[in-house]
């Protein structure tokens, strides 16, 4: 959802009419609604290891979502559409197969959505060259970058540091695991927090699942933990200030790795989740081979924490080196280049 966002944020002369057609029982209405952007939801439902008992349900709910998506399209009459992944693309691919039709891939690897929705793309944008080889029609593919909102970019280090009351005597070491959180993450750094605080100060975002539990923990603290260790449920707008701010970050290896750390030049220590190991292990193992980021099995982390952050911060040169590494694979133009090829395919150029 945020890299077509990202994209559309790209536009400066408001002169694309567009409509966002998501799942009716999805989470994204909102937020595309709060980017003043019209939305549509149709019936839609992943088949993908779901059981038989499920499938005769689960294949009604497509055909729904294919009858819904054929009327909105006849409708609104596009000239192209967009796709960023989710089985909610099935039913509008095969509704709009005529129309010309843009694909944009987060991931190094394709998942089983985008890999049949490459099929009927005239254009599939990726975000580095290691895709290409996920493919079989290269000549459609073009790199273009992973698109990151203008709204995280706002802010220089001095300004975020503010912005979390921290300072610049330590550095900053921040912790996520998305906007549901990380469980093995947020536990992994309890164990290990009181022997990182005396190294670095860290930003923890804890997810909505775990708060209220990391919050008990945060509040049982000694006062001089707590002054170098400040805790959020979830970050919006300060998500950007936190990137801004860090020198070092843990989190997944999710497909946003590949934009928002090259953006910001941040080394990573990555723990890709265990239960999507393929596609986080391979978007790890390409920032790992660019000497950008380390890579721990999230059943290590809680046993090899300290170690690895404070052999960084004991070696600043080795952080420095990932840190250049890091800034190399930024492609700040990413949204404006897909923009560029939407609008090229809206008119029948490819």
């Amino acid at each position: 959802m945020y890299p077509a966002l990202a994209v559309l944020q790209a536009e400066k002369n408001n002169d694309i009419e567009v409509l966002w057609v998501g799942s009716d029982d999805g989470l994204e209405a909102d937020l595309v609604k709060r980017a003043g952007i019209e939305f549509k939801g149709i019936p839609a439902a992943g088949l993908h290891g779901v059981s038989v008992f499920s499938l005769p349900g689960r294949l009604l709910k497509l055909a729904k979502g294919f009858f819904a998506a054929g009327n909105i399209i006849r409708e609104f009459k596009p000239d192209v559409m967009f796709f960023t992944g989710g089985y909610v693309g099935f039913p509008v691919a095969m509704a709009g197969r005529k129309v010309p039709s843009v694909l944009f891939v987060p991931d190094i690897e394709p998942g089983m959505a985008l890999n049949y929705l490459s099929k009927s793309a005239n254009v599939i944008t990726v975000v580095c060259r290691d895709s290409v080889n996920y493919f079989k029609d290269p000549e459609k593919i073009k790199i273009t970058g992973y698109p990151t909102r203008k709204d995280i970019q706002q802010w220089d280090k001095a300004d975020a540091l503010k912005v979390f009351g921290l300072s610049d005597d330590l550095p900053v070491l921040f912790v996520f695991g998305g906007s549901k959180g990380a469980r093995s993450i947020n536990h992994a750094l309890r164990a290990n927090l009181s022997a990182l605080l005396p190294r670095c100060q860290i930003i923890h975002v804890t997810g909505t699942t775990d708060w209220e539990d990391m919050q008990q923990f945060f509040n049982g603290l000694p006062d001089e933990e707590k002054r170098n260790y400040k805790i959020f449920p979830y970050l919006h707008e300060e998500m950007g200030a936190a990137f801004s701010a860090a020198d070092l970050i843990i989190s997944r290896a999710g497909a946003s790795t590949l934009g928002e750390f090259p953006l910001f030049g941040v080394p990573g220590i990555l723990v890709p989740y265990p239960y999507a190991w393929r596609y986080q292990k391979v978007n790890a193992d390409y920032l790992v081979s660019k000497n950008a980021a380390l890579m721990i099995k999230d059943e290590d982390l809680s046993g090899k924490m300290t170690e690895t952050v404070t052999d960084l911060l004991d070696h600043p040169e080795k952080l420095s080196a990932m840190k250049v590494a890091m800034q190399g694979l930024a492609m700040p133009d990413a949204a404006q280049n897909i923009l560029d090829i939407i609008k090229a395919a809206a008119k029948k150029q490819f």
